[in-house]
């Protein structure tokens, strides 16, 4: 006790004498900001040196075991808004102490005796260090804020969503786990949405095996569910006079314009109901959430991510004033991105669909974690803008965990109920009911179980009957999934 205050006393004298003056103070200072506790062994503070080491190497093991041991899970918590509001706060904290520890090694070794051009040099000096300790923490807390935003305000919690979701079994015993992913077309010269692109993604909650299940927009005389909209269509829906012709992307905004049909469900939230249970129908398969994209917001995405890489094989028409994507591997901004998936010129919709489904495929490849830290805010504000879903927020693990048995290796089929395979004049229902059934293969439990998975509105066409009027010299389409991979140009 008495030696360590005698070199207490030693290192205040060594101060109040200059010591080895402002230089050597400040490189040590710059150590201690490294490793806490230098300053304060160096002057014989060794308790305060102490505590200040043991928390600085307990800091150093949390990232580290962050990085390597718990490296796994880090997708799961960063998806998780309470653990990104504790990790904005813990950030928050470490920069502040860290400051303070810098400021506080700094004053421990400074020469008292200075001239007034060595204190503004030292303060200045402490000023970077304390800047270069700050602006990190200050980055890091910033995006760990946005991020927490970001899910806020898409995904609901399930209490909000008037779902429980029980976090040892997230997907409720299912084998598979069923979710629409609608492409809604909501143009300025336009009222309403219209929803051109619907898709539902039937994923082996085991494997991450997954189908992708297509139907086209205009398919025709599609049987609503049970309940006020089968009592106004019972033969199958067939519109709302002569600017709706009945087609399948005109449910969401018919539901929308129509509170009766939906009762008691609010605005916005009308649409997705009754086309999840409309699909249902027509699939016979449970749908159990819903994901939908504005098309034109979905063009901030691309531009956020810095373009996307495509192989173009045919040249498509681009814009307003006569410009073409040409043929070949193309770094396509938002815009263009937008075009190749939604151009009509030359094509028809299920060329457009086919597009559609490896653009996705290609911004989902894209996406990797250095383009997303990069444009993250830019990202998280196009998100917001242009996606909604009724997914609870305690989902999202799950669904992280799910997403990377898909990215690692599972089998990703892909199967579209267009001509000739199906007739959109006059679908056969049953048939695509059962070539469903075959695609997930056959698991009972994944059949929904309401009377309108088995209720036709109309007399199915055969599968004979191949011609469509939208049909646009289509190919044959195989009446089994195929591989994504294989449907994409390369």
């Amino acid at each position: 006790m008495g030696s360590a205050r005698r070199r207490a006393r030693t290192g205040d004298a060594d101060r109040s004498s200059g010591g080895e003056g402002l230089a050597r103070a400040l490189a040590l200072t710059l150590t201690s900001a490294l490793v806490w506790g230098v300053a304060h062994f160096v002057v014989g503070r060794r308790a305060a040196g102490g505590v200040l080491l043991a928390l600085y190497l307990a800091i150093v093991v949390a990232f580290a075991g962050a990085a390597t041991v718990y490296r796994s899970d880090l997708p799961t918590l960063a998806v998780q808004p309470d653990m990104l509001q504790r990790l904005t706060a813990a950030l928050v904290a470490l920069g502040l102490l860290w400051m303070v520890v810098v400021v506080w090694s700094y004053l421990v070794l400074r020469p008292v005796r200075m001239t007034n051009a060595a204190r503004s040099l030292g303060a200045a000096s402490v000023a970077v260090m304390c800047l270069a300790v700050a602006v990190p923490a200050a980055w890091s807390a910033h995006k760990s804020y946005v991020a927490r935003d970001a899910l806020t305000s898409i995904f609901r919690t399930g209490t909000e969503n008037g779902r429980h979701v029980d976090t040892d079994d997230p997907f409720d015993g299912q084998p598979r786990v069923n979710i629409l992913l609608i492409g809604g077309d909501a143009a300025e010269n336009r009222t309403g949405v219209r929803t051109d692109s619907m898709t539902v993604a039937s994923v082996d909650t085991k494997t991450g095996d997954t189908v992708l299940l297509s139907l086209p927009r205009n398919l025709e005389n599609v049987p609503f569910p049970p309940g006020p909209a089968r009592d106004r269509f019972p033969y199958g829906f067939t519109g709302d006079g002569a600017g709706t012709p009945g087609l399948l992307n005109e449910v969401y905004q018919y539901a929308e314009d129509h509170p009766d049909v939906v009762p008691g469900v609010p605005k916005n939230h009308r649409g997705p109901e009754l086309l999840k249970a409309t699909i249902a129908g027509v699939l016979g398969l449970r749908v159990d959430y819903y994901i939908l994209v504005d098309m034109f917001g979905f063009a901030d995405i691309v531009d956020a991510m810095g373009g996307v890489t495509m192989k173009v094989d045919q040249p498509i028409p681009y814009g307003l004033e006569g410009a073409v994507l040409e043929p070949g591997y193309r770094k396509l901004s938002g815009k263009e991105a937008l075009w190749y998936g939604r151009s009509r010129t030359n094509s028809s919709d299920y060329v457009r669909m086919g597009r559609q489904k490896c653009l996705m495929r290609a911004i989902a490849e894209q996406a990797n974690p250095q383009t997303v830290l990069s444009s993250f805010d830019k990202l998280a504000a196009a998100a917001k803008r242009t996606l909604s879903t009724d997914i609870p927020q305690e989902l999202l693990p799950a669904l992280v965990k799910l997403s990377n048995k898909v990215k690692d290796g599972a089998k990703i089929n892909s199967l579209q109920f267009v001509p000739p395979l199906i007739y959109t004049g006059s679908p056969d229902f049953d048939l695509i009911r059962k070539l469903t059934s075959e695609a997930i293969s056959s698991d009972p439990r994944q059949v929904s179980s309401h009377p309108g998975a088995s209720a036709s509105a109309s007399p199915g066409a055969t599968p004979a009957q191949t011609e469509d009027p939208d049909d646009g010299g289509t190919p044959k389409v195989p009446s089994k999934p195929v591989s994504l991979d294989s449907s994409c140009p390369k």
